[in-house]
């Protein structure tokens, strides 16, 4: 990144690096010194995640359509942190935060809405789901969870978002709609294993 004013306002920069005096490459690093293009830098780019926690706070910060309650990664707390899953809750839980904006004025859904809907949350390999009819019986109890805005209610998630390796999921409140919060309750192992 350079800054205005100054001789480095082209891109990319031709860096030459020169290794044991025998060999030298020479790179092109993109380089920027407009904000619209350092942020879509950065929104193309983001941190890498190397904790739970950390993982936690870049997603609070980054969804900013989701209502995430105060407990919602504790679940994942004391289990050993695997960086695929991170990139996989990452990609679920962003994509949950712009299907959470696909709405018109009237509040209708949107066509990318639509779409998104189609992609992700129907057919054999949708990325989310409703839990059968026999978990929500025999989990009820797990896939209950106190509402995030009231504090004597509770709210039934069994609408999740599906990490495979290993098996996690994010509980999150249904139906999506433009006028409700969409909460998100749970970020950690699969609740209803048997």
């Amino acid at each position: 990144m350079s800054f205005v004013p100054s001789d480095w306002l082209f891109t990319p920069v031709n860096v030459i690096s020169v290794r044991n005096d025998l060999h030298r490459d020479e790179i092109a690093i993109p380089n920027h010194w407009q904000l619209p293009s350092v942020k879509a830098c950065l929104a193309a780019h983001p941190p890498q995640i190397v904790s739970w926690e950390a993982l936690a706070n870049f997603l609070k910060t980054a969804c900013t359509r989701l209502t995430f309650s105060e407990g919602a990664f504790e679940p994942l707390a004391g289990h050993p942190f695997y960086p695929g899953a991170a990139d996989r809750i990452r990609v679920l839980l962003h994509t949950l935060d712009t299907f959470k904006g696909c709405f018109d004025v009237e509040g209708k859904r949107t066509e990318e809405g639509h779409r998104l809907f189609t992609d992700h949350f129907t057919g054999d390999k949708a990325w989310f789901s409703d839990s059968s009819e026999t978990e929500k019986n025999d989990f009820r109890r797990e896939l209950t969870f106190p509402h995030p805005d009231l504090p004597d209610e509770t709210l039934f998630c069994t609408w999740h978002g599906k990490v495979k390796t290993p098996q996690m999921r994010i509980h999150f409140s249904w139906p999506v709609r433009d006028d409700d919060p969409l909460y998100v309750v749970y970020v950690g192992p699969k609740i209803t294993k048997r």
